[in-house]
C-alpha cells in the first residue's frame, strides 16, 4: 500500500528519504499545494516561508550525499507565531508587532541547525493569552475535526496545522496548558517539558516567566520523540537548562495517581469516562493505579492565576509604546489592570508558586506519574473564548483549562496522549504528569500505550476531502 506524502509522519518520511523512494523537493511542492487548498478553511497558517523550496533542494542534495543533518532533515515543521523564524514576521496574533525576525530564536535554531523544513507561522490568539486561538488581525483557527468548533489555544494553529496534514509535526508554547489542551482537542501526542529541558534564548519576552516552556505536537509518538530530541538540551545562555539532569529510566510496574476531578470543578462526563478507561489500560499492563484527589493545596495559585498574564502585559505596555494604538482593548483592559495589581500580592503569588514546586518534589517521592484530563470541556464554536457551561454547571473563562496550569507554575514535564472519542467523533487527551526531568519516562510509558492498544493515527474527515498528491511506492 502507498500514502500520499502529506500522510507521511517524520520517522516515516525520514526512512523514505534514506530509501530513495521519494525526495524533499516532492515533498515540499506537494505541501505547498495541500496549503493553498486546505488552509483558507482553517486558518493555520498565518504566513508561509517564501523560501521553502530552496530549503528543500538543500535537504534533497544532503540525503542525495548520504549525509542528513538529523533525521529531521526534509521534515516539513510548523512554527507558532509567537517564536520567531529569520525571515518571517512573528506578529504574535496582534497588529502590534510587524515586520520579519532577523534570526531564529533558539528551538528554531535548533531544527533549522537540523535541516527541517520550516514551513510557516501558525496562528495564535493576541499575546498568547487565551485557550482558543482567534485574533482581530489574522481571524479565527478551527479544528479539522469539526471546522465549527475550535481547536483550543493558544497553539491552536499549530495543532490544526498536523492534524489536517498541512505539516508533519509542530512546535508552539505552553505557558498554562496551551500545548496539552490544543493536542486533547486534535487526537495529537503534546509535550510540554519541564522548565529548563528546552533552552530558550532570543524570542520575546514570556509574559507568563518561565511557566512558559516550548511544546511539541505530532500524530505519531515517534515523531514526537524525534523532535524532542532536535530541541531539548541545554544552552549557556539559559542558566535553568543547565541545571536539570535526566530523570532515571522508568521502572516496570509504576506508582500512578490516577486524578479524574479537581475539587468542586466539573467535567465532561465524557472525558471522564475517557480518563478511566485510560486508566485501566494502564492498569492491565502492570501498573498500580490509585484514584484520589491531587494532594497539593492549588488555592493560592488559582485565585492568582488570572494576574500573572494581567502582569505581564502591563509590562508589555511599558515597553511597546505601539500597544496603546493597535492592541486590541480586551489586551489593553488586562494591561491596565495588571498594572494595578499590588508588588505585596505578587510577591505573595511568588512564594506561592515556590511551595507549590517544594510540594510537588516531595510528591514525586511517592508518585511516578500522575494521570488526569487535558481538558474539562470538549471543542466549543470556534470563535468563543470558552464553553459558559461544562457538565450543567456554570463555568468561568478558564473552566475549561483547569487540569493544566498549576503543572506549568510547578515546572514539571507533561504529555498528552490520545485517549478516546467522544459520541461525536472528536479526540479526547488526557495527560501524564511526571518527575522534573521525566521526558523520556513519559515518552516511553505512552510508548507502551500506544502498542497496546495497536493504536495508529485516523485523519479527520477535513483532512481527507482534499486531492491526493503524489504517492510513495
Amino acid at each position: 500500500m502507498t500514502d500520499p506524502t502529506w500522510k507521511l509522519g517524520a520517522a516515516a518520511l525520514s526512512a523514505a528519504y534514506r530509501a530513495g523512494r521519494i525526495n524533499p523537493v516532492t515533498v515540499a511542492a506537494d505541501l505547498t499545494a495541500r496549503i493553498a487548498a486546505l488552509n483558507p478553511g482553517l486558518n493555520a497558517y498565518v504566513a508561509l516561508a517564501d523560501d521553502l523550496a530552496d530549503q528543500a533542494a538543500a535537504s534533497r542534495v544532503r540525503w542525495a550525499a548520504g549525509q542528513p543533518l538529523s533525521p529531521l532533515d526534509g521534515v516539513p515543521v510548523a512554527v507558532k507565531d509567537n517564536l520567531h523564524v529569520a525571515g518571517l514576521p512573528t506578529t504574535w496574533g496582534s497588529r502590534v508587532l510587524d515586520g520579519p525576525a532577523m534570526a531564529d530564536e533558539l528551538p528554531v535554531a535548533r531544527l533549522r541547525a537540523a535541516g527541517a523544513l520550516l514551513v510557516g507561522k501558525t496562528n495564535t490568539p493576541e499575546f498568547a493569552v487565551e485557550g482558543y486561538t482567534s485574533n482581530a488581525r489574522f481571524g479565527t483557527t478551527r479544528n479539522p475535526w469539526d471546522p465549527a468548533l475550535t481547536p483550543g489555544g493558544s497553539s491552536g494553529g499549530s495543532v490544526a496545522a498536523v492534524a489536517a496534514g498541512l505539516a508533519c509535526i509542530a512546535i508552539g508554547t505552553d505557558g498554562g496548558g496551551s500545548t496539552r489542551r490544543p493536542a486533547g482537542h486534535t487526537g495529537l501526542y503534546g509535550l510540554k517539558p519541564s522548565i529548563g529541558r528546552i533552552a530558550r534564548g532570543g524570542g520575546l519576552p514570556q509574559i507568563l516567566m518561565d511557566f512558559e516552556v516550548i511544546g511539541a505536537f505530532s500524530r505519531e509518538l515517534a515523531d514526537l520523540t524525534l523532535l524532542y530530541r532536535a530541541l531539548a538540551g541545554p544552552n549557556s545562555g539559559d542558566p535553568d537548562s543547565r541545571a536539570l539532569p535526566e530523570a532515571p529510566a522508568a521502572r516496570q510496574g509504576l506508582r500512578i495517581m490516577s486524578v479524574p476531578l479537581l475539587g468542586t470543578h466539573p467535567c465532561d462526563p465524557q472525558i471522564l469516562d475517557a480518563h478511566r478507561a485510560l486508566t485501566l489500560r494502564l492498569e492491565n499492563l502492570g501498573h498500580h493505579v490509585t484514584e484520589g484527589a491531587l494532594p497539593l493545596d492549588l488555592s493560592e495559585i488559582d485565585a492568582f492565576w488570572g494576574h500573572f498574564a494581567q502582569i505581564g502585559l502591563a509590562r508589555l505596555a511599558a515597553t511597546l509604546p505601539a500597544m496603546q494604538e493597535k492592541a486590541s482593548a480586551q489586551y489593553l483592559a488586562m494591561a491596565e489592570t495588571g498594572k494595578a495589581v499590588p508588588a505585596t500580592a505578587l510577591f505573595a503569588a511568588l512564594q506561592a508558586v515556590q511551595r507549590l514546586r517544594s510540594e510537588c518534589s516531595r510528591l514525586f517521592r511517592d508518585w511516578d506519574v500522575i494521570v488526569m484530563p487535558c481538558a474539562a470541556a470538549q471543542p466549543w464554536p470556534a470563535g468563543e473564548s470558552h464553553p459558559e457551561e461544562i457538565a450543567g454547571q456554570p463555568v468561568g473563562p478558564r473552566g475549561h483549562a483547569i487540569y493544566t496550569g498549576w503543572v506549568n507554575a510547578a515546572g514539571h514535564p507533561a504529555l498528552a496522549v490520545p485517549a478516546g472519542r467522544d459520541a461525536a467523533g472528536l479526540p479526547i487527551g488526557c495527560q501524564l504528569i511526571g518527575d522534573m526531568g521525566a521526558e523520556s519516562q513519559l515518552l516511553d510509558l505512552a510508548a507502551t500505550l500506544a502498542a497496546a492498544e495497536k493504536r495508529a493515527w485516523e485523519w479527520p474527515a477535513f483532512a481527507l476531502a482534499s486531492t491526493e498528491p503524489a504517492k510513495v511506492k
